[in-house]
């Protein structure tokens, strides 16, 4: 049996463990092992099993995880996130769906203090949803814009996807931070527009709310969010002056976190305890999936598969539009069954090959992937943020009206995602000024 068949041989027994619900960390380390076994002998594979949870936790750059995964705990702990969407209710809700659209500008500060779609998706579920649910909003339309606005923080900084993305391709982090901010933010303005529109022609979607607070309230909310804005500062400021690296941004951002919680008093044992097992549980994840790829990528190496791959596209006369076309295919496929670490893990050491062949740029392929790895969030039948946000609602609202809500968002991303293809400039303008 020739090294590609046993290549394709493990992928196909990976995606059947995974169909199976075997955990995508111990998928990935099964399969490497056994295809490293049969491709050079059982030792080896052995030893890199003794070698790789070592030489990726040692890496240096990785240790942002979870300083950035500690700042967003933090931030949601200490209360930080009920007084961001506290002030966007009180100056957006009279808009058409104002309180969704709240939710949706709130996701989007929030995402400036946390690097996780899942963490955004049930922070603001626990917020937002009973407050839409008791002014009569569409329990579809409440749940929805929850968890397609915990997306937004996969593409704005920090992102723990960006991170992996960044430390797998040698590609600069806080380039990639810095790309992800404009498609950010037009994901958050594009959301807004469709629930403005959607509920302005349809009121009876959101019916409109009738309080009008005063100057003073909308005043003091304003004064309530500043620790958000002076997060985003220390990180992003931080990396664009050249004053700290990616991995210094997120240690000085969990520092910010916890002075900034501390002086509002905000800060006790029982927050400090839930931010701490939060990380802990979430950094614990994502390493022990990341080591299962690294073993992957060792046997895809091995096999010789992604090469074949590569060459494969070459002789087809492949452009780079056919190139992102099935790029997409694969990721929203699947997306629909898998977890986006998990996904951008096992095709990236059959894609960045083809990327390097092509001279495709790789932050722009960076902010591609990851704006794929979005739609997978919302996507049934595992689309992971609406599952998050249905364990926040319980049984107040059924899963299909969660996903029949979300179609509009996937449509919207859709777009986004064309725009982003056809438009590099988007995702590359903010780091050419960078890198100047």
């Amino acid at each position: 049996m020739s090294p590609e068949i046993i290549g394709l041989a493990g992928i196909a027994l990976l995606l059947v463990l995974l169909a199976v619900r075997v955990p995508i960390a111990y998928a990935l380390a099964a399969v490497s092992l056994i295809g490293i076994a049969m491709l050079r002998d059982i030792h080896v594979a052995l030893s890199q099993l003794g070698t790789v949870p070592y030489e990726f936790a040692a890496n240096w750059s990785l240790s942002a995880i979870p300083m950035f995964v500690l700042m967003g705990a933090i931030a949601h702990h200490s209360g930080m996130t009920a007084g961001l969407f506290n002030a966007a209710r009180l100056w957006l809700g009279r808009l058409p769906g104002g309180l969704a659209v709240s939710t949706s500008v709130a996701s989007a500060g929030f995402a400036a203090a946390s690097g996780s779609s899942v963490a955004m998706a049930a922070a603001m579920g626990r917020i937002a949803v009973p407050e839409m649910l008791k002014y009569g909003y569409q329990p579809g339309l409440s749940a929805a814009v929850v968890a397609a606005a915990g997306t937004i923080g996969s593409l704005i900084p920090p992102s723990i996807i960006l991170i992996i993305y960044g430390w797998y391709t040698h590609t600069p982090i806080g380039l990639l931070f810095v790309a992800g901010i404009l498609p950010g933010l037009l994901t958050a303005f594009a959301y807004v527009g469709c629930i403005v529109l959607r509920c302005y022609l349809n009121p009876a979607l959101a019916p409109p709310i009738d309080e009008r607070p005063g100057w003073d309230l909308k005043l003091a909310a304003l004064r309530q969010i500043w620790p958000m804005p002076v997060l985003a500062l220390v990180v992003i400021g931080g990396i664009y002056s050249g004053a700290t690296s990616a991995t210094e941004a997120g240690a000085f951002g969990a520092f910010a976190a916890v002075v900034i919680a501390l002086l509002q008093r905000r800060l006790g044992w029982t927050e400090i305890r839930g931010a701490l097992a939060d990380t802990l549980q979430s950094v614990g994840t994502v390493l022990l999936i990341a080591v299962g790829a690294v073993l992957l990528t060792r046997f895809m190496a091995m096999s010789g598969l992604p090469a074949m791959l590569a060459s494969l596209a070459i002789d087809m006369d492949l452009s780079v539009t056919g190139i992102i076309v099935l790029m997409a295919v694969l990721y929203i496929v699947l997306g629909m069954f898998l977890d986006p670490l998990g996904i951008i893990l096992i095709t990236l050491p059959v894609l960045l090959p083809l990327f390097s062949s092509f001279n495709m740029d790789l932050i722009w392929m960076g902010i591609l992937v990851v704006k794929l790895i979005e739609i997978g969030l919302v996507t049934p039948p595992v689309g992971l943020n609406a599952f998050v946000v249905k364990s926040v609602v319980g049984d107040r609202i059924p899963m299909v009206t969660i996903f029949r809500g979300l179609l509009w968002f996937v449509a919207i991303d859709v777009v986004l995602f064309i725009v982003l293809a056809l438009f590099p400039a988007i995702s590359l303008w903010l780091p050419t000024l960078v890198s100047r």
